[in-house]
């Protein structure tokens, strides 16, 4: 490779590498470390720079970009506090799998490990809540590093990967090269991307003979992009089986195909769930056992063979023991599924799959998201039942805050497609949802995004109404005002003997006011029969708008699976004691 011009500054060598990178927009806060790098910016016009307010935020709103998109985020945060201020939204994109890259400014490579100013061992703190993280101590290993970076960012599971700038190094000089047409990798990271066709085999006998068969997708789908949910949906047909989704993985399947049972897990659908304890084969593509699925791992599922496809080798046989473990990505082990199965021609066992279907259709009769609708109080679930009447037909996508509100708009706004469903799943950070909603309209300027949040979430990163209001970015927020940590009071009531220890939301903001300190539209509603017209004029608005719906104060969200219980020991409502479920699909008390 010939350099590609002369000598230039670390810096500019840097925004070179992240335009060959293809990379369109940057979210960050500059610093003293990184001015080099917001010079090199200053100068150029291919990348745009979106100034957040705050560096968590700033790590969130690539996540939105990143999982709307399907390409890389980028961050870009000073040394110090600015690197440790996005290490929450690090650890949320490494649990959720977001590929990100951040680059973090450092103090001079002379000064490092002297207690400088604004310096801090970034990547010490970030080694546990990254990917993989590099020190850059040469201008020569810079552009290399950033190549590597976004391969190592992209490829297998993704994750959040940081590259820490000494400002030496950004001001020292060298010949930019141009990277190989062939993508730059990892020396050593070379994620398995085919699956072993023996086992692809043994699946689809296992599959064939299933009589209590169900699919389990996750993230992981949505992670190897479109394809994979198009190339699922085709072999959920096929089989005839039901199929659920976790958290993650909403909008790799239908919601409204009636193979789909709802989302599982600790909020998940009364049929969802006991169709996981009753089957006898499972077939979990791109998910990861993860706690709020599996609930009492000793009562999960007890019956079932387990099929567990995950491009991660490490995820599996992690937190369950499977019986036939597949590793590669979901796209090429679907392809080759579909292409088994068509040359196997298996004959399923039709009398057992229609006895199956029956049983699950009794659980579905018993609609466990039935909810008691009141004509004076709007009750949150009716709130988010309206909210999607009025966008389903929409180019939409939905962010949300963590807590109640976030299940059930994961319970009642149904999607069709990935893509479209941004929430934080592992980590549950509060103040997720309105940045990664900014990054979301950046890459999707003319789209519907909305923001389902809480008044006790909303409030961790509201300094960003400044940051929509600068960019004239037309995100809604739909606030589900409760007046609590809703989440956080549901468990003191229902596990903690209705001590309600500063759960309660004092001192709230008047939020109608505060949109309009920011520029933005505030909206606020209280009577049901007024919030359909509120909702049909946030839509209408094209500026930022955020609308305080205050809803029932007491309301919780069920289905819900208490900790520590299994799959059939579901409370249905609020007059449900925790028991177990019969074989007919009875709560017994």
């Amino acid at each position: 490779m010939k350099p590609e011009e002369s000598a230039t500054t670390g810096a500019d060598l840097l925004v070179k590498a992240l335009i060959d990178e293809d990379v369109e927009v940057v979210f960050g806060y500059p610093g003293g470390a990184v001015l080099p790098i917001y010079d090199s910016l200053f100068k150029q016009n291919r990348l745009r720079h979106i100034l957040v307010r705050h560096e968590q935020a700033a790590v969130h709103a690539a996540e939105g970009y990143a999982r709307s998109t399907g390409k890389v985020g980028v961050v870009l945060v000073t040394s110090g506090p600015g690197a440790t201020n996005a290490v929450t939204g690090l650890t949320d994109a490494l649990m959720d799998s977001i590929p990100i890259v951040c680059l973090t400014g450092q103090v001079p490579t002379h000064l490092i490990g002297n207690d400088a100013f604004q310096e801090a061992d970034t990547t010490g703190i970030t080694r546990p809540c990254t990917k993989h993280n590099y020190l850059v101590k040469a201008v020569g290993d810079l552009a290399r590093t950033v190549h590597e970076a976004f391969y190592v960012a992209r490829s297998g599971r993704p994750g959040p990967v940081v590259i820490d700038l000494p400002k030496d190094v950004l001001m020292n000089k060298h010949d930019y090269v141009a990277p190989p047409k062939v993508a730059v990798e990892h020396k050593s990271y070379r994620p398995q991307t085919k699956p072993d066709p023996k086992k692809i085999e043994q699946a689809i006998e296992m599959i064939a003979k299933a009589k209590r068969p169900v699919f389990y997708a996750g993230g992981g789908i949505i992670n190897s992009g479109p394809k994979a949910s198009k190339l699922l949906a085709q072999f959920v047909r096929m089989t005839g089986y039901p199929i659920t989704n976790t958290l993650m993985g909403l909008g790799t399947f239908p919601a409204s195909d009636k193979q789909f049972l709802g989302m599982l897990g600790m909020h998940g659908t009364y049929e969802a769930n006991l169709a996981m304890h009753g089957c006898d084969v499972m077939i979990n593509i791109g998910a990861r056992f993860d706690d709020r699925i599996t609930g009492n791992l000793t009562k999960f599922s007890p019956g079932s063979k387990k099929i567990h496809v995950d491009i991660d080798p490490s995820s599996i046989n992690k937190n369950v023991r499977v019986d036939l473990p597949i590793v590669g990505d979901a796209t090429l082990v679907l392809e080759a599924m579909i292409k088994a199965w068509k040359a196997k021609e298996p004959k399923v066992d039709h009398k057992a799959l229609k006895a199956w279907w029956a049983e699950i259709e009794t659980w579905r009769a018993r609609n466990c998201l039935a909810y008691k609708p009141n004509k004076d109080t709007i009750k949150p679930q009716y709130a988010l039942e309206r909210l999607y009447h009025h966008i389903k037909d929409k180019d939409h996508y939905i962010t949300t805050e963590v807590g109640q509100h976030q299940m059930w708009a994961a319970q009642f706004l149904k999607f069709e497609q990935p893509n479209r469903w941004m929430t934080s799943g592992g980590l549950g950070t509060m103040g997720y949802g309105f940045p990664a909603a900014m990054g979301v309209q950046i890459a999707h300027p003319d789209a519907l995004v909305i923001d389902v949040a809480g008044e006790a979430s909303i409030l961790m990163n509201i300094q960003e109404l400044s940051t929509v209001a600068q960019y004239q970015l037309p995100v809604k927020i739909f606030i589900l005002n409760n007046h609590y940590m809703g989440m956080v009071r549901q468990w003191q009531e229902l596990l903690h003997g209705g001590r309600y220890s500063e759960s309660y939301s004092e001192s709230l903001p008047d939020f109608v006011k505060l949109a309009d300190a920011f520029g933005a539209v505030g909206l606020r509603c209280h009577e049901p029969d007024k919030l359909d017209g509120v909702i049909q004029e946030m839509i209408k608005i094209r500026r930022p708008v955020v609308v305080d719906v205050l809803v029932d104060e007491a309301e919780n969200c069920f289905p819900m699976i208490p900790s520590g219980a299994a799959h059939n020991e579901m409370l249905l409502g609020p007059d449900d004691k925790a028991g177990k479920v019969s074989e007919e699909g009875m709560v017994l008390v």
